[in-house]
């Protein structure tokens, strides 16, 4: 069974060590996407690491976040909210979760969609100097 991750502020990190991952402890951080409340009666989690690449890059936290590896949960189990992305629908034991210290950063988020030529503008002629 692959693990599932899970995006959250370090501010978090000692409440996920000691208790998991509990929307009700939410605390003074806000979430991921810089909500200040539970968006769901859930843990919201990452199906590979190209989806905690998302979030890590989405961070609306204010600092910096960890990555949090999760075991014993299916994808099976994931229910998909209405903005496309997955929870699970019950607290996570600390047993369960596990610091992703050798997450691979390196994923590239581009790595599934190629990214657009920057578009230039053209530049505005320059005004002529009074007195040349």
């Amino acid at each position: 069974m692959a693990p599932l991750f899970h995006v959250s502020s370090v501010l978090n990190r000692e409440s996920i060590l000691a208790h998991g991952l509990d929307w009700d402890r939410m605390g003074t951080a806000p979430g991921i996407a810089g909500s200040r409340q539970p968006e769901e009666r859930a843990v919201f989690l990452c199906r590979d690491a190209f989806e905690a690449k998302f979030f890590v890059n989405l961070n609306n936290t204010g600092g910096p976040v960890d990555v949090w590896e999760v075991t014993g949960i299916t994808q099976d189990e994931l229910v998909t909210s209405d903005t496309g992305f997955c929870y699970f629908p019950a607290r996570i034991p600390p047993a369960q979760v596990a610091w992703a210290a050798d997450w691979p950063q390196e994923v590239p988020m581009a790595a599934a969609r190629p990214r657009r030529p920057n578009k230039k503008q053209p530049k505005k002629p320059k005004k002529p100097r009074a007195g040349r």
